[in-house]
């Protein structure tokens, strides 16, 4: 395992995302509070660029916790959302609620979507099933395996997080064999709501989990292809910054620093994720 060099986390985006914060840097109908290194941030993120959505990127440091911030996120979590067409504006926070509500925009906006037709209520909820089993299993247990400590934890929370990722692609091969109208990059080449809920997460996996705990993704034709089209998917790539600041950011975590974040806090209490 790597020594811990007492790298900080970045505060400013790299690489290709740092491009598009650039290109998203003038006022707009909505602004995104975020932080680079924050995968709930770029869940968020992915899901603007996906559906077309205009909006202006605004780099904070959560740690600090400012006021601009607290103004839209009580608890000083990213990503926040400020809807600047509202006087005065108004704030949404919680990746996932933000999420639905981007989709909804989009349905009356830019005509994009992320979910399967309305026409299909069967195929949105099982869109719907795999962004669950996302946030109750292998987000935890992404965190759980990056932060366990001894050798021992360390193998017991790999397991666990591997076998969250094999849960999720057996339900998107349910979706395959039941024939739904489904959307995503599993089985096509349009992205879908399940695959902006885990990319930024198996994108960790494949980088950070890899370095500090080597870990090793799963192999199939089938996943292989998925994690191409994934990674190289245009709202994807936007979102993506050097794999240094991945590596940096997180070794706070993968060394289990006291205080490391509200996140790192609840799993080494037990309590569930903020």
């Amino acid at each position: 395992m790597p020594e811990d060099t007492q790298r900080n986390y970045h505060t400013t985006c790299t690489g290709p995302a740092l491009l598009t914060v650039q290109a998203h840097s003038k006022p707009a109908d909505i602004t995104l509070f975020g932080s680079c290194f924050c995968p709930f941030v770029q869940r968020v993120w992915v899901a603007l660029e996906a559906l077309g959505i205009a909006y202006e990127y605004y780099e904070v440091d959560p740690y600090k916790k400012p006021k601009e911030l607290l103004a839209l996120s009580p608890k000083g979590l990213v990503p926040a959302l400020r809807l600047n067409t509202y006087d005065p504006p108004r704030a949404l926070n919680e990746s996932s609620v933000i999420t639905e509500y981007l989709e909804e925009l989009a349905a009356n906006t830019t005509g994009k979507t992320l979910l399967p037709p309305i026409s299909d209520p069967y195929a949105r909820a099982l869109s719907r099933l795999q962004s669950d089993h996302i946030s109750r299993i292998v987000v935890p247990s992404f965190y759980r395996y990056l932060q366990a400590q001894d050798p021992t934890s360390q193998i017991e929370h790999g397991r666990e997080f591997l076998e969250g990722v094999k849960g999720l692609t057996e339900l998107f091969e349910r979706g395959v064999r039941e024939g739904t109208a489904g959307k995503g990059l599993w089985n096509g080449d349009e992205i879908g709501w399940a695959d902006v809920f885990i990319a930024p997460w198996i994108y960790r996996a494949s980088n950070v989990l890899t370095h500090y705990r080597g870990f090793t993704m799963p192999r199939s034709p089938e996943f292989d292809a998925w994690i191409e089209k994934l990674f190289k998917h245009p709202a994807f790539e936007a979102t993506r910054s050097t794999e240094e600041l991945y590596l940096d950011s997180y070794e706070r975590y993968a060394f289990n620093r006291p205080n490391t974040s509200q996140v790192a806090n609840a799993i080494n209490s037990g309590r569930g994720l903020p």
